[in-house]
């Protein structure tokens, strides 16, 4: 037997039993509003934002300021500002009106105690930094007088306390040949002397297979000898030393620094028709052991040559034996010169042999070979 339901009747009691769960949640909800609006009810001002603060609030930011002073109170602190000793003669005014706030605010008064204390140590210290400048500054002074004392004997005549007299030879030119250790064959070198009125032209050149260096003195004829105002070396490109008289220094073309004249300043193809010009005029003074010393002025600086009489020997040259008047100029300094030079005693003093030789052994020697006068 088969039982017929009713959807109608079945849709309203689905129905029923779900409004009843919504009436108890509408209802627990209505109750739970009335409690928050009594609660609400009681308080009259909103949140507590218009209460003002309360001292528990401020004295836990007070909290804070306590590490700093625990900070404060070690030494290191004012000894940290010792290095701003140029400073010190501000810090006691600052330090003061650090305290004089320090007084105002409770919470400074450990910082008033370090300012207390700390002005004495920057005014000491700075005490020390001013007497070491004081030093420093007088240590110095001496030195420029040294400086200016020391050359004096390295630019003075040494042993040269006579007066010398100069006879200064006539024009000629004089023909060398020349041995060097680089080249297993002879080279002609030539010295041309020219004077007129109280002018000199000297000229020294030195030729092979087409090549040659020259150097180049002209200057003036006076009292004293040579006073050269001109000096070249010429080998592919030609450089020049200027001797201004009237300003007492030496130029270079070379841009090098300019140099300080002495009396009697040479340069290096002068100075050996100057020895021959004081020997000729002062034979009796060019004793064995006597030292000359000459500022010798090269084209691009200068330096003093001290030269020493070696005294008299007998050479054999390529154009006959000769009697030479040695004259021999040591190395002072690392890459100087050795300069050997032979005067000619019956040839007016002029230099009739030539030696130099350089540090490491290389070596040019000129040995006289003949002479012709020049009208």
């Amino acid at each position: 037997m088969a039982i017929k339901t009713n959807p109608a009747s079945d849709a309203t009691r689905s129905a029923s039993g779900a409004t009843a769960p919504l009436k108890v949640v509408l209802l627990l909800a209505c109750a739970v509003l009335l409690v928050h609006l009594a609660l609400l009810s009681q308080n009259t001002a909103p949140l507590g934002l218009l209460q003002p603060p309360s001292r528990e609030v401020f004295s836990t930011r007070l909290i804070v300021p306590t590490p700093p002073t625990a900070r404060a109170t070690p030494p290191p602190a004012p000894t940290r500002a010792a290095p701003r000793a140029p400073a010190v003669t501000q810090a006691p005014a600052t330090l003061k009106q650090e305290t004089a706030s320090a007084t105002d605010t409770p919470t400074a008064t450990p910082t008033s105690t370090v300012a207390d204390t700390a002005p004495m140590e920057p005014a000491l210290v700075q005490n020390k930094p001013q007497e070491a400048p004081q030093q420093a500054a007088s240590a110095p002074a001496p030195v420029p007088a040294v400086a200016v004392a020391a050359p004096a004997p390295d630019l003075s005549p040494q042993a040269n306390s006579w007066v010398p007299a100069y006879n200064v030879p006539a024009s000629v030119r004089l023909k060398y040949l020349v041995q060097a250790n680089k080249f297993p064959f002879n080279v002609n070198a030539e010295l041309v002397w020219q004077t007129e009125a109280q002018s000199y032209d000297a000229r020294l050149t030195i030729s092979a297979f087409g090549l040659a260096r020259t150097q180049t003195s002209r200057g003036q004829i006076t009292a004293q000898g040579l006073a050269p105002l001109r000096f070249s070396d010429k080998y592919r490109s030609e450089v020049a030393a200027h001797f201004n008289r009237d300003t007492g220094k030496a130029t270079f073309s070379a841009n090098t620094p300019d140099v300080l004249l002495t009396p009697g300043a040479q340069d290096r193809l002068s100075i050996l028709l100057q020895l021959g010009a004081m020997a000729a005029g002062s034979p009796a003074q060019f004793t064995e052991g006597t030292t000359l010393a000459m500022q010798t002025v090269g084209p691009r600086d200068a330096d003093t040559w001290l030269l020493t009489v070696q005294g008299e020997e007998a050479l054999v040259l390529p154009g006959g034996a000769q009697t030479g008047l040695k004259l021999l100029r040591k190395p002072r300094k690392e890459f100087d010169q050795r300069v050997e030079v032979w005067l000619g005693t019956g040839m007016a003093y002029l230099p009739i042999r030539l030696k130099i030789t350089e540090t490491n052994g290389d070596y040019l020697d000129l040995k006289w070979l003949s002479s012709e006068k020049i009208p």
